[in-house]
């Protein structure tokens, strides 16, 4: 039995799996798409400010199932942009995408408080931890390319901060997207923006006040109001998020 197999996944190639692994991301934005709409919201770029450090970024897209689709950077080469945000990136689409669903949205942001020792949903940043071989394995070279060694695997992962936004199409949810490279709270304006740019952001519903999934500012003494708070970042992030509508504030 273990021979047959061998031969059938043989005789069906390494292209043929890939092609099958791949199958959601081709109603996806691609590689290009995400590159252009990374370049287009960060300020390294010609973007306008994020309220943050203003630095170069990260970006993933995962399919419904969790599938990479695709990786990029906004910089000229992996090494303009944190290294270990290319993986809490992917982390992030992981998050949005497995706990969202086509009615409800929740972005990484919102779950921040819900996360904290006592809160409702303590432990699940302990969930679904990320496959290291997918994560660290592959040529760097290829890191943040078309051929990114994540692109066609689950890499998993659970991301309790800013920058993961699910992705919704035809009022239903598509994928989802994931950028690091800056504070937690410069990267849900980020995500904000590049899902706009993608045309994928028309939010059925959410926990914020506004009714989607944009972060909330409404932490004082150390608790939520609303129990889906995101802690201040000390930057101009607040008022970004407030502009754009990507979040609403107590203050």
């Amino acid at each position: 039995m273990r021979i047959i197999t061998f031969v059938a996944l043989t005789s069906i190639g390494l292209a043929g799996l890939t092609a099958t692994a791949n199958a959601a991301c081709s109603d996806l934005p691609d590689h290009a798409a995400l590159t252009s709409a990374l370049k287009a919201s960060v300020k390294p770029s010609g973007g306008p400010s994020n309220g943050g450090l203003d630095l170069n970024m990260w970006a993933t897209i995962v399919d419904l199932d969790g599938t990479v689709c695709a990786v990029t950077f906004s910089g000229g080469a992996f090494t303009d942009q944190w290294l270990g945000s290319r993986v809490i990136s992917a982390q992030k689409a992981n998050t949005a995408n497995a706990f969202s669903l086509d009615g409800l949205a929740l972005s990484t942001a919102n779950l921040f408080s819900a996360v904290q020792p006592g809160a409702s949903l303590f432990g699940l940043q302990e969930s679904n931890p990320v496959d290291t071989d997918v994560a660290y394995g592959g040529n760097s070279d290829d890191f943040g390319q078309g051929t990114d060694p994540m692109v066609g695997e689950r890499v998993g992962g659970v991301n309790v901060f800013g920058g993961g936004l699910a992705l919704y199409g035809g009022g239903k949810k598509v994928g989802a997207v994931g950028v690091s490279g800056d504070t937690s709270c410069a990267d849900h304006n980020i995500a904000w923006r590049v899902r706009q740019e993608l045309g994928l952001g028309t939010v059925p519903g959410g926990v914020n006040p506004n009714g989607d999934d944009g972060i909330i500012y409404d932490i004082s003494n150390g608790m939520s109001a609303g129990g889906f708070g995101h802690a201040t970042c000390g930057g101009g992030e607040v008022a970004v998020a407030t502009e754009m509508g990507a979040g609403s504030s107590a203050e």
